[in-house]
């Protein structure tokens, strides 16, 4: 089988850790596994840790006609919409995604119902996944979450979208450390966990697949699903079934 070329792709990955850069983030060390197979393939990558970023709180796209005295959030956003893939990376806490995830999809919400240039809502054509850690149950509950929160503003969701790590139940050493209470351990955590590592690798490519074939193929047809043709009267195959 030919090899797909990849190269003409870009992803975004969103680290939600609740921790500021420099400090270390476990789920960063995740992420990385994906990263490197993107770079492997030579997608442009770019990386966003959303805490270290001034981001306000709300569904519109800038908050400082609001209220907020700072928002960066629009320069962030015109990232991910230069980016075909998005992946958002969280850890877990109290069974949940972070807030810091939260607020990333409330943000990419406030962009949902602005259209592109085929009447279709903006992400349309784009790709979304996610990478989840923690010490506590809530992988695929997170993963759930996100990944319809992400399908419901437009981007388009493959197979298996989602990969992550659990350590053992309660406190513990976290994906990726070499140390735990001041003892070294024999390697890192969880690198050779073959079910992590062969997810994070299924995800990776089903993320890369689906983002080249929509990319080829100038992503979806119009036909059926543009809010401006909508608006505008077009009903397409619809019947009003109000009117049988």
């Amino acid at each position: 089988m030919k090899k797909t070329d990849f190269s003409n792709l870009k992803a975004i990955y969103i680290n939600c850790t609740l921790k500021k850069s420099p400090k270390e983030s476990h789920t960063q060390k995740l992420m990385n596994v994906s990263k490197k197979i993107m770079k492997h393939e030579h997608v442009q990558i770019e990386e966003i840790r959303l805490v270290d970023h001034q981001v306000a709180s709300g569904v519109y796209n800038d908050m400082t006609e609001y209220g907020w005295d700072i928002d960066e959030w629009p320069s962030l956003s015109d990232k991910i919409m230069k980016a075909d893939i998005l992946i958002v990376g969280t850890p877990i806490w109290l069974g949940e995604k972070s807030s810091e995830a939260q607020k990333l999809i409330e943000r990419l919400y406030a962009m949902s119902s602005k259209t592109n240039d085929k009447g279709q809502y903006l992400y349309y054509g784009k790709v979304g996944g996610c990478i989840i850690t923690g010490n506590e149950d809530g992988v695929k509950h997170c993963a759930m979450g996100i990944l319809y929160s992400l399908q419901h503003v437009g981007f388009s969701i493959p197979p298996q979208a989602d990969c992550g790590w659990l350590g053992e139940v309660g406190p513990g050493p976290s994906y990726g450390d070499t140390e735990w209470k001041g003892e070294q351990l024999d390697k890192p955590v969880g690198f050779d966990s073959d079910f992590t590592n062969r997810n994070t690798t299924f995800m990776t490519y089903n993320l890369l697949h689906l983002a080249h074939m929509l990319k080829e193929n100038g992503g979806y047809p119009s036909y059926g699903n543009s809010r401006e043709d909508w608006d505008d009267g077009k009903r397409w195959e619809f019947e009003n079934p109000e009117y049988r």
